[in-house]
Protein backbone atom coordinates (compact mmCIF):
# COMPACT_ATOMS: atom_id res chain seq x y z
CA UNK A 1 0.00 0.00 0.00
CA UNK A 2 2.48 2.60 0.65
CA UNK A 3 4.28 1.65 -2.85
CA UNK A 4 0.90 2.33 -4.18
CA UNK A 5 0.31 6.06 -2.26
CA UNK A 6 4.40 6.91 -3.32
CA UNK A 7 3.86 6.29 -7.39
CA UNK A 8 0.59 8.18 -6.67
CA UNK A 9 2.33 10.80 -5.15
CA UNK A 10 4.82 11.26 -8.17
CA UNK A 11 2.66 11.10 -11.14
CA UNK A 12 2.26 14.09 -11.65
CA UNK A 13 6.00 14.37 -11.60
CA UNK A 14 6.08 12.66 -14.28
CA UNK A 15 5.59 15.23 -17.31
CA UNK A 16 8.10 17.24 -15.66
CA UNK A 17 10.86 14.56 -16.25
CA UNK A 18 9.46 13.37 -19.83
CA UNK A 19 9.30 17.59 -21.35
CA UNK A 20 12.96 17.29 -21.00
CA UNK A 21 13.23 15.01 -24.06
CA UNK A 22 11.10 17.53 -25.70
CA UNK A 23 13.17 20.35 -25.95
CA UNK A 24 13.82 21.58 -29.64
CA UNK A 25 17.33 22.25 -29.93
CA UNK A 26 18.52 23.95 -33.24
CA UNK A 27 22.71 23.93 -33.97
CA UNK A 28 25.14 25.92 -35.73
CA UNK A 29 29.05 25.11 -36.05
CA UNK A 30 31.38 26.46 -38.57
CA UNK A 31 30.36 25.97 -42.30
CA UNK A 32 29.13 22.15 -41.58
CA UNK A 33 25.45 22.34 -42.22
CA UNK A 34 25.42 18.66 -42.65
CA UNK A 35 26.11 17.66 -38.98
CA UNK A 36 25.80 21.14 -37.43
CA UNK A 37 28.50 19.81 -34.62
CA UNK A 38 31.51 18.17 -34.16
CA UNK A 39 31.39 14.52 -33.21
CA UNK A 40 35.55 14.56 -32.40
CA UNK A 41 35.58 17.23 -28.97
CA UNK A 42 31.87 16.45 -29.10
CA UNK A 43 30.17 20.13 -29.14
CA UNK A 44 28.65 22.41 -31.41
CA UNK A 45 29.41 26.35 -31.66
CA UNK A 46 26.14 27.83 -31.18
CA UNK A 47 22.87 25.54 -29.60
CA UNK A 48 19.97 27.98 -29.84
CA UNK A 49 16.96 26.54 -27.18
CA UNK A 50 14.08 28.81 -27.41
CA UNK A 51 15.43 32.74 -28.22
CA UNK A 52 18.49 31.93 -26.36
CA UNK A 53 21.95 31.13 -27.82
CA UNK A 54 24.90 29.27 -26.10
CA UNK A 55 27.53 29.95 -28.03
CA UNK A 56 30.79 27.72 -27.33
CA UNK A 57 34.37 29.22 -26.89
CA UNK A 58 36.26 31.07 -29.74
CA UNK A 59 39.97 31.32 -28.81
CA UNK A 60 43.07 33.18 -29.85
CA UNK A 61 46.41 31.92 -29.78
CA UNK A 62 47.70 35.49 -28.87
CA UNK A 63 46.42 38.46 -26.28
CA UNK A 64 47.29 41.07 -28.79
CA UNK A 65 44.72 42.90 -30.62
CA UNK A 66 44.97 41.19 -33.68
CA UNK A 67 44.44 38.36 -31.89
CA UNK A 68 41.21 39.47 -29.37
CA UNK A 69 39.62 41.45 -32.66
CA UNK A 70 40.18 37.89 -34.51
CA UNK A 71 37.91 36.27 -31.48
CA UNK A 72 35.51 38.61 -30.85
CA UNK A 73 34.87 38.42 -35.02
CA UNK A 74 34.63 34.54 -34.71
CA UNK A 75 32.14 35.08 -31.96
CA UNK A 76 29.98 37.95 -34.14
CA UNK A 77 29.84 34.96 -36.78
CA UNK A 78 28.21 32.67 -34.36
CA UNK A 79 25.49 35.64 -33.14
CA UNK A 80 24.67 36.30 -36.71
CA UNK A 81 24.33 32.33 -37.15
CA UNK A 82 20.90 32.78 -35.84
CA UNK A 83 20.30 36.79 -36.44
CA UNK A 84 21.92 38.24 -33.35
CA UNK A 85 24.69 41.24 -32.48
CA UNK A 86 26.52 41.81 -29.44
CA UNK A 87 23.25 43.37 -28.50
CA UNK A 88 21.67 40.43 -27.29
CA UNK A 89 25.04 39.14 -25.19
CA UNK A 90 23.78 38.78 -21.73
CA UNK A 91 26.98 37.15 -19.97
CA UNK A 92 30.09 36.25 -21.24
CA UNK A 93 32.72 34.24 -19.59
CA UNK A 94 36.52 34.92 -20.48
CA UNK A 95 39.36 32.48 -19.96
CA UNK A 96 42.83 33.68 -20.16
CA UNK A 97 46.44 32.27 -19.58
CA UNK A 98 47.61 35.60 -18.88
CA UNK A 99 44.35 38.61 -17.15
CA UNK A 100 47.01 40.81 -16.65
CA UNK A 101 47.80 41.35 -20.37
CA UNK A 102 44.03 41.03 -21.38
CA UNK A 103 43.26 43.63 -18.72
CA UNK A 104 45.76 45.94 -20.57
CA UNK A 105 44.14 45.21 -24.15
CA UNK A 106 40.12 45.24 -22.71
CA UNK A 107 39.48 48.26 -24.99
CA UNK A 108 39.62 45.90 -28.39
CA UNK A 109 36.92 43.64 -26.65
CA UNK A 110 34.79 46.60 -25.69
CA UNK A 111 34.70 48.15 -28.52
CA UNK A 112 32.43 45.03 -29.89
CA UNK A 113 30.29 45.82 -27.27
CA UNK A 114 29.63 49.83 -27.55
CA UNK A 115 28.97 50.43 -24.25
CA UNK A 116 26.28 47.86 -23.60
CA UNK A 117 27.87 45.86 -21.81
CA UNK A 118 26.50 42.36 -20.65
CA UNK A 119 27.74 40.35 -16.96
CA UNK A 120 30.55 39.24 -17.18
CA UNK A 121 33.55 36.80 -15.54
CA UNK A 122 36.92 36.48 -16.32
CA UNK A 123 38.93 33.70 -15.04
CA UNK A 124 42.60 33.16 -15.22
CA UNK A 125 43.39 29.71 -16.25
CA UNK A 126 46.55 27.42 -16.31
CA UNK A 127 45.83 25.87 -20.05
CA UNK A 128 42.70 26.01 -22.53
CA UNK A 129 41.66 22.80 -24.41
CA UNK A 130 43.36 23.52 -27.27
CA UNK A 131 47.24 23.74 -26.17
CA UNK A 132 48.36 26.84 -28.22
CA UNK A 133 45.47 28.95 -26.95
CA UNK A 134 45.87 32.05 -24.66
CA UNK A 135 42.37 33.04 -24.71
CA UNK A 136 38.74 31.38 -24.90
CA UNK A 137 35.40 33.36 -24.72
CA UNK A 138 32.30 32.26 -24.52
CA UNK A 139 28.96 34.02 -24.42
CA UNK A 140 24.94 33.33 -23.99
CA UNK A 141 22.45 35.67 -25.80
CA UNK A 142 18.94 36.05 -25.72
CA UNK A 143 16.43 36.68 -29.14
CA UNK A 144 13.53 38.88 -28.96
CA UNK A 145 10.60 36.57 -28.13
CA UNK A 146 8.14 35.85 -31.57
CA UNK A 147 6.47 39.15 -32.55
CA UNK A 148 9.25 41.19 -31.10
CA UNK A 149 11.45 42.85 -33.76
CA UNK A 150 15.13 42.93 -33.47
CA UNK A 151 16.93 46.21 -32.97
CA UNK A 152 19.95 46.45 -35.27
Amino acid sequence: MRYIIVLLFLLPFNNLFSQQADIKKEKWHWNNSKVKQDTVAGYCQVLKIDNVLYISGAVATEITPEGITSLYDDLKTSLASFGATFENVVKENLYTTDIDEMKKLNHFRKKFYQNDFPAATWIQVQRLYMPTAKLEVELIAHLPKKGKEMSH
